[in-house]
């Protein structure tokens, strides 16, 4: 897939992994939607990336299914359905399932999977009536295995997985595609704002996290697959091997799972 020309929205684009792809994608030639819940930083990624005229920006909140609505209606009219849809935007977990309420793992499901869901579906049928395009979605490693303190979240990415490889069965032959990435830990601000049991960020950065991979990297390697129409793409350090022994060996997997380090 030739990116030049193409019109790409990503949501969660104002830090992180979201805010590298921007800035990677449109180096590649591609005009750009970016989307979050922060319009300044928003407007600061498109003053970042290359050719910031081109590109434009539509303010959502996952959470609030009406402003999906609003932002899918508006992309839709000013440039018609997008080429490529990345849904990067997401909240992660920090707490043990026994200390997060209720409530919590609500949100941290509405933004990860129904909000994501939700505006895939607002896009969808105009996708279908032009007969091409291709959902990226940006998942975790924790969308192929549970750790400690992210069962909400990993519940979540799961949920993605599950509900985006039946799309991607259901609208092959009608021209769409689908992307599922998982990288393991990037350095990205996600633990800052991860939600505790009450709700509450977290407020502080994960060792893990901090020596992760470069966001830039991650970043470069989503877009080759991408342009090479990869169906999945796992990207990670050594904690990536814990898919393939959850895989071979899901016995010795759960024993270690159990005391490894994952914050």
């Amino acid at each position: 897939m030739e990116l030049t020309g193409q019109t790409v929205w990503i949501t969660g684009a104002s830090s992180g992994i979201g805010e590298a792809l921007a800035c990677e994608l449109a180096a590649r030639g591609a005009r750009l939607v970016l989307s979050a819940r922060r319009g300044d930083e928003l407007e600061r990624v498109r003053d970042a990336c290359s050719r910031p005229g081109e590109h434009s920006i539509a303010v959502l909140d996952l959470a609030d299914p009406a402003s999906l609505e609003a932002a899918a209606r508006d992309v839709l009219a000013r440039l018609g359905p997008p080429d490529v849809v990345v849904h990067n935007a997401g909240v992660s977990q920090r707490a043990r399932a026994e200390d997060t309420d209720l409530a919590v793992v609500r949100r941290i499901l509405e933004i990860d999977f129904f909000g994501t869901v939700a505006l895939t579906l607002h896009l969808l049928p105009a996708m279908l009536e032009r007969g091409s395009g291709r959902f990226v979605v940006v998942s975790s490693l924790v969308g192929k295995i549970g750790t400690p303190l992210r069962s909400a979240y990993s519940a979540a990415k799961h949920a993605l997985h599950g509900w985006f490889d039946s799309l991607r069965a259901e609208v092959h032959d009608r021209g769409i595609r689908v992307t599922i990435v998982c990288p393991g830990f990037v350095r990205t601000p996600l633990p800052v704002h991860a939600l505790t049991g009450d709700g509450t960020p977290q407020g502080t950065m994960d060792r893990a996290q901090r020596h992760g991979l470069d966001p830039a990297r991650v970043a470069r390697r989503i877009a080759r697959a991408i342009e090479r129409e990869e169906d999945e793409l796992l990207i990670a350090g050594r904690e990536g091997l814990a898919v393939h022994l959850h895989r071979f060996f899901p016995g010795l997997f759960r024993r270690l799972i159990r005391k490894a380090r994952v914050t």
